[in-house]
């Protein structure tokens, strides 16, 4: 197992009128930048990074950061910047960005040449998750939606070769064209960074990922058990088809999970803020969410069929607990509870994300002291002899 300590920077104060829909329809593109204050930003910013930083001490693999747009859900318009201030203030764990919005920016070279840069400096440090950017970002950004998939695979293309081809070279793609593709620095790691990918609802995304070429690991993010396990199926049946076998590592498991001294203390201290992130930092309006062109006809018509899944604001505390959107309870339920899932699922990298919502800084520290004393060791033991074979293998 390993263990990366996962997190979105939420801005924690939203109107005290947010849970009437019909004032706020959504935490994304529209709620107006009149409620982020600066100033408070400043101590927030610097409460998350510490969290981050704090992570190294506890023995975490790594942490990761992410990209989003224009709401209260996640405060990182740029992984980049939050991976470079991580960047010496570490020195042993991952960094990942998680990921960059690919079709979201003006050029991909200018992401090959940041996490190049990042992982010279880190000395090898630097996982770069790419990610297409969820459909709300689209109109954030004023960027076609239907050109997604093609912009994000064309910009892959091009990163890729930039990292691993002897420059310069000429790309003459449908959306980039460059006559000189020569990117300094190059990466330290060889023959580039390593490459994760989270997902949302898309099998064809799975099946990309699982590609000899590629073998990249698949992150699931906000779903149930059951619905994490069809697509970890899905990840390791295109593996089958390719003639391998899927790591368990290549498979990401992304939740919020918190630990306290009792189930019943627990739920007390986390489940508001669980319920801030399910009720609030997710509230879509659908058709942003979701917009014509930015998915496929098959993998829109699987998300139609498992809709209720993504209506998170119509689950209590106890469903979203019940169904695996969240693991909270004592350090005995929560280790039970992960081992399960890890025997029945198959994953190896667990991304907890262990500040939730508007959950206040003692309480994340809290919850990170106890997930590394009293969880991930537990873990680390039970499955060392799955990280044992597949380590060595890679």
């Amino acid at each position: 197992m390993q263990f990366y300590n996962f997190h979105l920077m939420p801005w924690p104060d939203l109107p005290e009128d947010f849970a009437d829909k019909t004032k706020h329809e959504s935490a994304w593109v529209t709620l107006s930048n009149k409620y982020y204050d600066p100033e408070k930003g400043h101590t927030v910013y610097n409460q998350y990074l510490d969290q981050l930083e704090y992570a190294e001490k506890l023995g975490f693999e790594g942490v990761c950061v992410n990209e989003h747009h224009q709401n209260t859900y996640g405060t990182m318009p740029s992984p980049n910047i939050m991976a470079a201030m991580l960047a010496r203030r570490t020195s042993r764990m991952k960094i990942a960005m998680v990921g960059n919005g690919l079709p979201l920016r003006d050029h991909p070279l200018r992401v090959a040449e940041e996490v190049a840069m990042l992982d010279v400096v880190t000395g090898g440090r630097i996982i770069s998750g790419f990610v297409r950017g969820i459909g709300d970002e689209y109109f954030s950004m004023g960027i076609n939606p239907t050109y997604s998939l093609a912009r994000f695979r064309e910009a892959h293309d091009l990163i890729i070769r930039s990292w691993t081809e002897t420059g310069p070279f000429y790309f003459d793609g449908e959306h980039y064209q460059v006559r000189y593709v020569n990117v300094w620095p190059r990466p330290l790691q060889k023959p580039h960074p390593p490459i994760w990918i989270p997902g949302f609802g898309s099998k064809e995304t799975v099946e990309w990922c699982a590609h000899p070429d590629r073998k990249y690991p698949y992150l699931a993010v906000f779903m149930p058990d059951d619905l994490v396990k069809w697509f970890f199926d899905a990840y390791r049946e295109a593996a089958d088809g390719y003639g391998y076998e899927a790591s368990p590592y290549q498979m990401g498991h992304l939740l919020p999970v918190y630990v306290a001294e009792t189930d019943s203390r627990a739920e007390e201290e986390a489940a508001a803020h669980i319920l801030w992130l399910y009720h609030y930092g997710l509230r879509h309006k659908w058709q942003m969410f979701f917009p014509p062109g930015y998915t496929s006809a098959a993998s829109m018509k699987r998300i139609l069929a498992r809709a209720a899944d993504f209506d998170w604001e119509s689950m209590d505390f106890k469903e979203l607990n019940e169904r695996g959107y969240c693991v909270v309870g004592s350090a005995k339920t929560v280790r039970e509870r992960l081992s399960h899932l890890v025997k029945e699922l198959g994953f190896g990298l667990l991304l907890p994300l262990l500040h939730a919502g508007d959950m206040p800084h003692h309480r994340v520290i809290k919850n990170m002291d106890l997930f590394a004393a009293d969880v991930m060791p537990a873990l680390r033991e039970e499955f060392s002899p799955m990280s044992q074979r597949w380590l060595e293998a890679a």
